[in-house]
């Protein structure tokens, strides 16, 4: 596979994660949402650390995570272009580009969204606020996805947790993280072909 080609693919993941945060933050207020399905809604909501909502402590935590996930795309960035320039396997290539796209789409949101947004917090956003809700690289990564695919109560009889609600699957994402979620699967289903034996 050619450089071209996985640009075509980073550039693409990009240009869709990017259009739905910017419709989602520009039409629904936060934690406003629409039943697709009953197993399928758009929830607006807002991830302020890494993944699943994870916070990182301190007043600094927030900037460390942001230039961290910098830092890593470079890394990511290299492994793309060394695995092209040593022809590795397709499955490798599109899966590094896979996950090069979905980081580089939650950066977008970490570093500019707090500078070009306003708050959500009962009112829709506008984009290019003249009263932005925070700085640079403190932005907040927008996420809707939502899969409530079970979600029910245990039944009383279930050792420590019966009687408590369950729901599977709880986290809501986005298309970066869903790029992201792809190319790990496809690594570990095709894991001999992205990494054959020599």
């Amino acid at each position: 596979m050619k450089l071209k080609h996985a640009f075509f693919i980073i550039i693409l993941i990009l240009i869709v994660d990017q259009w739905s945060k910017i419709y989602i933050k520009t039409n629904f207020m936060l934690n406003e949402k629409v039943e697709v399905f009953s197993w399928f809604k758009i929830l607006f909501t807002e991830n302020k650390g890494a993944a699943w909502g994870t916070k990182i402590p301190g007043k600094y935590g927030k900037l460390f995570l942001t230039l961290f996930r910098i830092v890593a795309v470079f890394g990511i960035g290299y492994w793309l272009v060394d695995s092209i320039k040593k022809k590795q396997p397709n499955i490798l290539i599109v899966s590094i580009a896979l996950i090069l796209a979905g980081a580089l789409g939650n950066i977008i949101d970490s570093v500019f969204y707090g500078v070009i947004f306003d708050h959500s917090y009962g009112n829709i956003a506008t984009l290019f606020s003249d009263n932005p809700y925070g700085t640079l690289l403190h932005g907040k990564v927008v996420d809707m996805f939502y899969f409530p695919l079970i979600d029910t109560q245990l039944p009383n009889w279930i050792p420590f947790w019966g009687g408590e609600r369950f729901r599977f699957f709880e986290p809501v994402f986005n298309v970066a993280d869903a790029a992201i979620s792809v190319a790990v699967g496809l690594l570990i289903v095709f894991h001999r072909k992205a990494f054959p034996k020599k």
